[in-house]
């Protein structure tokens, strides 16, 4: 079956219906939604049998839904229409809230409803459920739309907007989402800023700028007057509530790019608030925890991204569990993705982008290296979430990948213009070989979990449940740790690394990577640069890139044959 999938971009929930789709044995094609003109013109060339629209904000032109039936995937539940679902769920406090599959029609999210799901709500950004329970719960449904396809007892039922526990809600606007800091309680501010979290932010003025907040966590101890920036911790701003505090992670001035909060309003601020030492668990990035001879390795770095300095700190944590009695490591990554490699937002920011490249892919070869030269313990990457570029390389320097059930990765960079670093050439075809390695390198398609397993790029998939994972993740470990085999297992492990060392030095395949890095980082008309303002900046595509189109089967053909 010829799939096409309209979206505004191709996001994680996009990636992942994309990759069940073609695991269906559907053939998928993407256009972005780039104008009305050039949908047209994919549906003409692929001939689609459906279109799926995991992400679209655009509209779809007449010609195209009256003529071919068109799924949007809408995130509330069943009547609730408009462009602010779930920043309204979160803001009216609901308890459980969900997905509809929907047809699309004259009259935007009331077409006929192909399925609708719930799901529990968490006390979370509106982003952490996007990423998790709304795209779990839209990839079932898209998978259950496609199975009522060839079956003739199904048919679609009429949105009955008497009936529905949803409605019709306004966009939420930046008066919605203004927080009053005289007045409005530390509930009320947490849950103004999770709606607004990763976008569009709560918009205020602070001395004279106008900036957005994002990604706040509750204080339980500091106070102070109500508004006033109290304390800092890294690049966190904690900020006092009347009857309490919350820390603000990041902020964005206006037309600027989101960055570390410190770094973004210390400028703005008359005075820059004393540094805490031992700020609350939520709002450290980097943490341990201790299970018996386990060692659990969190680090919850905003989008994934990894700076220089939090390359850095990672490390001098790692080393310090290296030097514990623990027997095992589990790096946990962080509650909304694991990791997605160097940060370019911090790098575009930099004096010198350049330079900063270059000392953040070093920073973070050296925690690869690290991991790679662990000889006296075993380490487990546990892939909660998704992964891209080198942080999904960097899981690899593991001895174990363990993948949660619908985890997206993207093991590539030349949509950045990057050759990529982090120990790749080493790591990827050591586990999936040469073949696989160039297909999944060259050709930047997203791997899902399921589909790294059969390639070797995993070891196991556990449960797509958040409690059941862990539950499963915690057992595996705790079961290498009291293997009676461990020791000869460590020599094993010890030995294999000596052999390939004396095949190839490591540094060697440093060196070569990163001669290549150095060479783009340090050409003003690199690709790079552009695509990297481009990302920051989220600006749209002007055009769909051409490994999405009608190319989704060859690609793959090449990786699993």
């Amino acid at each position: 079956m010829r799939i096409l999938l309209l979206c505004s971009a191709f996001n994680g929930l996009s990636q992942r219906v994309h990759r069940e789709l073609e695991l269906l044995g559907c053939t998928v094609s993407v256009q972005l939604a780039t104008g009305d003109a050039d949908m047209q013109e994919a549906v003409d060339e692929f001939r689609p049998r459906l279109i799926v629209c995991p992400f679209l904000i655009h509209r779809i032109p007449a010609a195209i839904w009256q003529k071919i039936p068109c799924l949007v995937v809408h995130p509330g539940i069943e009547g609730d229409r408009g462009p602010s679902s779930l920043d309204w769920a979160i803001v009216h406090n609901h308890s459980e809230w969900g997905v509809t599959l929907l047809q699309a029609c004259e009259e935007m999210d009331a077409g006929d409803i192909w399925g609708t799901a719930t799901f529990p709500m968490r006390a979370a950004p509106k982003a952490a459920h996007y990423r998790r329970e709304v795209t779990a719960t839209a990839a079932a449904l898209v998978k259950k739309a496609i199975a009522a396809l060839d079956d003739a007892s199904f048919s679609p039922r009429p949105l009955d907007e008497s009936s529905a526990p949803g409605q019709l809600m306004p966009t939420m606007t930046q008066a919605d989402r203004a927080i009053d800091w005289h007045n409005d309680s530390t509930d009320t501010v947490l849950t103004k800023l999770r709606a607004a979290d990763s976008l569009p932010g709560v918009r205020e003025e602070i001395g004279g700028t106008v900036v957005n907040l994002f990604n706040a966590e509750r204080e339980p101890a500091l106070r102070g007057t109500p508004g006033e920036f109290i304390a800092r911790s890294g690049g966190a701003l904690c900020r006092a509530t009347v009857d309490g505090a919350v820390w603000i992670r990041q902020a964005k001035p206006s037309g600027g790019i989101k960055l570390p909060a410190v770094r973004v309003l210390a400028p703005l601020l008359q005075s820059l608030p004393a540094e805490v030492d031992n700020p609350v668990a939520e709002i450290r990035e980097i943490r341990t925890e201790r299970r018996g001879d386990v060692a659990y390795l969190y680090f919850n770095f905003p989008g994934g991204a990894m700076s220089t300095e939090q390359c850095r700190a990672l490390l001098g944590a790692y080393r310090e569990l290296q030097s514990s009695d623990a027997r095992v490591i589990a790096l946990m990554g962080g509650e909304d993705f694991w990791s997605n490699g160097i940060h370019l937002n911090v790098i575009e920011a930099a004096e010198d982008p350049a330079e900063e490249s270059w000392q953040n892919i070093n920073a973070i070869d050296d925690l690869v290296q690290a991991l790679i030269e662990t000889d006296d313990k075993l380490t487990v990457a546990a892939l909660r979430t998704n992964a891209g570029a080198g942080g999904a390389m960097m899981a690899l320097a593991c001895d174990y990948v363990l993948l949660r059930e619908g985890v997206v990765l993207n093991p590539h960079y030349r949509s950045m213009g990057l050759h990529g670093s982090e120990y790749w050439t080493y790591l990827l075809p050591r586990r999936v070989g040469d073949k696989r390695a160039a297909a999944l390198t060259e050709q930047c398609m997203p791997l899902l979990a399921t589909e790294a397993l059969q390639i070797g790029f995993g070891d196991e998939v556990f449960d797509e449940q958040w409690d059941v994972y862990t539950r499963e993740l915690e057992n595996f470990c705790q079961h290498l740790a009291e293997n009676p085999d461990l020791a000869a297992q460590l020599q094993a492990k010890a030995s294999m690394r000596a052999a390939d060392e004396a095949q190839k030095p490591l540094q060697q395949y440093r060196d070569d990577e990163l001669e290549k890095m150095r060479a783009v980082f340090f050409d003003p008309q690199a690709q790079y640069h552009r695509s990297r303002a481009c990302f920051v900046y989220k600006r749209p595509a002007q055009e769909t890139p051409a490994r999405l189109r009608k190319k989704a089967r060859f690609w793959q053909r090449a990786v699993f044959s």
